[in-house]
């Protein structure tokens, strides 16, 4: 007969894994969004090797050039915290951007495809690179 110490032990691991499990959000249409803009990347740089959550951070709150100049950052309508609502320069509503809280968020590529290219125009005056993308979608499935 098991202890009441394994049975909580093994209580408390499978509960960790089930919350790591649902912290990953997979989802095989953003998988495949993230494999094309991989293999787009590391044609681009062979030295590519992944995306970093971290990056795609850090390009979120940057300040960029180059771009219009009330739209310097992706924060200036998605906000810092992109498990929040944003709201467009005209004052409508744009849905919180962390896979997290809109777990349909990145899973239809022309959806992505329009939207990288309007506001990295916006945002930086030219087409986002694929490895920004990745970055920028990888930080955002991590919230």
């Amino acid at each position: 007969m098991a202890s009441i110490t394994s049975i909580m032990r093994w209580a408390a691991a499978a509960v960790m894994v089930c919350l790591s499990c649902g912290s990953l959000h997979a989802e095989p249409a953003r998988d495949a969004i993230m494999k094309t803009l991989a293999d787009e990347a590391k044609a681009k740089d062979p030295g590519v090797s992944t995306f970093s959550a971290e990056r795609g951070k850090a390009f979120w709150l940057a300040t960029h050039s180059g771009g219009k100049p009330d739209t310097p950052s992706c924060t200036s309508c998605h906000g810092k915290d992109p498990g929040a609502p944003g709201e467009t320069r005209a004052g409508k509503r744009i849905e919180p951007m962390a896979v997290s809280k809109n777990p349909t968020r990145f899973t239809k590529p022309d959806e992505v495809a329009k939207w990288f290219g309007r506001n990295c125009s916006s945002v930086l005056g030219r087409e986002c690179t694929a490895l920004e993308k990745g970055d920028v979608l990888q930080f955002l499935s991590s919230q």
